[in-house]
């Protein structure tokens, strides 16, 4: 039997604690507090993040860091990105130098721009970044608790390591694929949370499928020219991590980043939604770190240059899709 221990008790990560549970591992989800803990050990039910799914006998919440990482062949990071250095942090001196270790996070760090990975190879440098991978794909966390089909990729810049993981994450309900590109599927899943805030703009103004497709389109395309600036390689941004998590979070009122757009197209003020979503929408500090880099790196993004401006400086999202309608005719491919 696997020890499988996980960083977070969110959405996601009470949700993968479930699934690989219900696989066969021993699981245990890390809780910063012991209140939390106390209250997920006694109700055996995530009621705020993943609510009527009840946890499964292998799985275990748990303060103590001892007991969620000493003997764990396996660490999966599943808190959010503007948290994920702290964590590291605390639990750092816990976990065993030859563990894997998996960011499930979805997100850029704001002040640096780095990866999560970048991050998890700053805080733990004793760790060889060999072991060092991420997990994304189209992963409603509501439907995959649910019991639901759903496919992810795991990238390791070890194949041999890849193959490890892989295998520990799959199941007859989440098939895992694998890879070695750690930047291209971390960024794709990061980067897409920006064209899902801005895809529900479309929807709240009542635009259309045609221009919601063109709009999820381009995203892509704009997307993938940044995540080839940064290392990645163009293909993965047409697999799970790339095309088919865009898909998920443009067309699923599960997505938070969706429904945070729909809240901002409704005429609501961007801390509004937030409080009301009660849970993190990733694709906020995104879009702030997105477009810096961009700048930095002279990329044109102007979906995310758009999202930037409803987001931080007041724009009216119907104003921002009509501005992009109108920008200089040019070729599709450049």
């Amino acid at each position: 039997m696997t020890h499988i221990g996980i960083v977070g008790t969110g959405a996601w990560a009470t949700t993968l604690g479930i699934l690989l549970a219900r696989t066969g591992h021993k699981t245990v989800l890390w809780s910063r507090t012991e209140s939390r803990a106390a209250e997920l050990t006694s109700e055996r039910v995530n009621e705020r993040s993943v609510p009527g799914v009840e946890f499964p006998d292998l799985m275990t919440v748990s303060p103590s860091l001892d007991e969620s990482f000493s003997d764990s062949e396996l660490v999966i990071v599943v808190v959010p990105s503007v948290t994920v250095r702290e964590n590291l942090k605390k639990i750092g001196d816990a976990v065993p130098a030859g563990t894997n270790i998996v960011c499930a996070t979805k997100g850029i760090e704001i002040a640096t721009g780095k990866r999560m990975s970048q991050i998890i190879a700053e805080e733990l440098p004793n760790f060889n970044p060999d072991q060092i991978g991420v997990l994304s794909g189209p992963n409603l966390a509501p439907e995959i608790a649910a019991g639901n089909p759903a496919t992810a990729t795991v990238a390791f810049p070890s194949d041999k390591i890849g193959e490890t993981v892989q295998e520990l994450l799959s199941s007859e309900v989440f098939r895992v694929y694998r890879g070695e590109d750690v930047i291209g599927v971390e960024l794709g899943g990061a980067l897409k949370n920006i064209i899902a805030i801005g895809a529900a703009f479309i929807d709240g103004a009542g635009l259309g499928a045609n221009a919601k497709a063109s709009y999820v389109t381009r995203g892509l395309h704009e997307i993938t020219r940044l995540g080839v600036a940064m290392g990645a390689k163009p293909e993965t941004f047409a697999g799970l991590s790339g095309m088919g998590d865009l898909l998920a979070t443009c067309y699923s009122n599960l997505s938070r980043n969706y429904r945070l757009g729909i809240g901002i197209a409704s005429g609501r003020d961007l801390n509004t939604v937030l409080e009301d979503l009660g849970q993190t929408a990733e694709g906020v500090p995104t879009t702030q770190a997105a477009v810096r880099i961009a700048r930095e790196l002279g990329i044109e993004m102007p979906i995310a240059n758009a999202t930037h401006s409803v987001l931080f400086e007041g724009a009216s999202p119907t104003d921002v899709i009509r501005e992009l309608m109108g920008r200089t005719l040019q070729p599709e491919v450049r």
